[in-house]
Formats: structure tokens, C-alpha cells, sequence
């Protein structure tokens, strides 16, 4: 899959696939931008299916709901459903019937998804592959904000610049950061700023995160 060098955006969830009726929004950047780009051309899919896998709080559910907005079936969770019940939805959307020709996307948490039935393996393997990858620095700093923004979590200017290069770059690593910020600046009672920043870098990371630059 070609890496995407666009700067990072967002699209919103439609109201009603929110939580409590909050909007939530899914950061664009290079870790998942081709993936909402094939999202939005279902008609070229194998099969009219694709597969979507990424590493954990990477925003799959999220996606899934933009896209069943976009009138797509999704199926989230696949790789812990019967196989056989896959197999047959599989095969709605291609035969005669409600489903026939609907885009299907499956959604594994697994990575690979580990597919034991040999019918519903090979028709996977024929569809389209989509995969969330690691987010660069620029897209790390947008989920930084975003973070912040769903936990109404203000942070003080240069945030990102800061706490970037001092932490991991995987969306579950980022996420705990800003619960952990939050968490130490509510304890505090202080504002998320720098000496709460680093408070909670070493919390995640010990005194020696620096390294991680």
C-alpha cells in the first residue's frame, strides 16, 4: 500500500453513530489515509469486499461506522465469529438475494486474521486488503489534539512538539499519554502543562523516556 504524504485531517461521524450523542471525529493521516481513499470506492473492490486490519485503538470500530454511513455492511470483530457465518454472509453479498452486490467490509482485531475454514480463506485472500499502519509525526501530533479534544482536555501550546519525540508512535502509546495527562493534571488540580507533561512520561515511560527521541 502506498504511504500517503498528505498532512493530517479529519472527517466526522455522523451524530448518530456517536457515543451519547458527542461527535467523534477519525484523524486522516499516513497510517490510514489509503484505507478511508478505497473506502470511498467500493465499486473497485474484489468481491465487492474488503478486509481491514490495524493494531489496537488504531480507530477501526470508528471507521466502520463512517463507512456503514457510506453504505457499506461491515462486520467488526469478524475474526471472533463463527467462520462459517462469515463464509455465508460472504456469499449474500455476491449471489442473488437483499445483499447482492452491497460492499462488505470485515473488520479483524487479529493481525494476520488466522482463517482456519479453506473455503472462506481463499475467497478472503481474493478481496481487497486494507491496513492501518503506525502513525507518522505529523499524524501523531494530530491524535495528540484529538485526544485531548474528546477528554475536553486543554494542553498548553507546543504540546505536540514536546511530547512526539518522547513517546511511542502507535495510537494505543498516544492515547494512554493523554488519559495519563489528564489523569496527573486532575490530581494536581494544575493545568496540562509542561511539568504535567513530563510527569506523565515518566509515569508511562520512567525517568529515562528521553531516550525514546
Amino acid at each position: 500500500m502506498t504511504v500517503s504524504q498528505r498532512p493530517p485531517s479529519q472527517i466526522a461521524l455522523p451524530l448518530d453513530a456517536t457515543r451519547a450523542g458527542k461527535a467523534q471525529r477519525i484523524v486522516i493521516g499516513n497510517a490510514n489515509a489509503d484505507v478511508i481513499d478505497a473506502l470511498q470506492a467500493p465499486e473497485k473492490w474484489p468481491f465487492h469486499t474488503a478486509v481491514l486490519t490495524g493494531p489496537k485503538r488504531s480507530g477501526k470500530t470508528l471507521i466502520g461506522q463512517w463507512a456503514i454511513a457510506q453504505g457499506i455492511a461491515v462486520i467488526d470483530g469478524v475474526d471472533q465469529l463463527d467462520e462459517a457465518d462469515v463464509f455465508h454472509r460472504w456469499n449474500a453479498v455476491q449471489e442473488g438475494g437483499p445483499e447482492a452486490g452491497t460492499p462488505l467490509l470485515l473488520i479483524a482485531d487479529s493481525t494476520p486474521w488466522e482463517i482456519t475454514l479453506p473455503d472462506l480463506n481463499s475467497r478472503v485472500g481474493g478481496s481487497l486488503q486494507l491496513a492501518i499502519g503506525d502513525p507518522d509525526d505529523a499524524m501523531a501530533g494530530a491524535l495528540i489534539a484529538a485526544y485531548a479534544e474528546a477528554r475536553s482536555l486543554s494542553l498548553a501550546q507546543g504540546a505536540a512538539d514536546y511530547l512526539v519525540p518522547r513517546t511511542r508512535r502507535s495510537f494505543a502509546a498516544l492515547e494512554s499519554l493523554i488519559v495519563t495527562i489528564d489523569r496527573i493534571s486532575l490530581e494536581r488540580a494544575a493545568p496540562a502543562t509542561m511539568s504535567v507533561w513530563r510527569a506523565a512520561l515518566e509515569a508511562l515511560h520512567g525517568p529515562e523516556q528521553q531516550k525514546l527521541l
